[in-house]
């Protein structure tokens, strides 16, 4: 364990990120689970099992807000939901729960400087 081999030599202890395996989704392609060809907020609740065999502490999502996809999904329609093409807030809740229960953080990909010309 990386925390406790650093707290014995330096006698700190350490916050969670400076210990923990951070793994970085792009949601798009990580897991389809409808057969769309694109990867969506259901493939990664299926992968969760497999993400904490490899030891992840926490998932690293990057943009699933709705988007024209111009800008890899950075290029933001509304904070306030999720793209369609990714699932619904329902999806996004059941992930955020099963990820907590299985001991994994969750942590959004939010860019709030700039928007989508498309931005309301």
């Amino acid at each position: 364990n990386l925390e406790e081999i650093f707290n014995k030599k330096n006698k700190t202890k350490l916050d969670w990120w400076q210990t923990c395996l951070i793994y970085e989704i792009f949601p798009r392609s990580f897991k389809d689970s409808t057969g769309t060809g694109m990867g969506d907020l259901r493939g990664i609740i299926e992968k969760i099992p497999y993400l904490k065999y490899l030891g992840v502490c926490a998932i690293w999502l990057t943009p699933i807000c709705p988007s024209p996809g111009v800008d890899m999904g950075y290029d933001i329609t509304d904070y306030r939901a999720i793209d369609e093409i990714m699932g619904t807030m329902e999806d996004f809740e059941e992930l955020k729960n099963k990820l907590h229960k299985n001991g994994i953080k969750i942590i959004l990909d939010i860019v709030p400087n700039h928007t989508s010309d498309k931005h309301e």
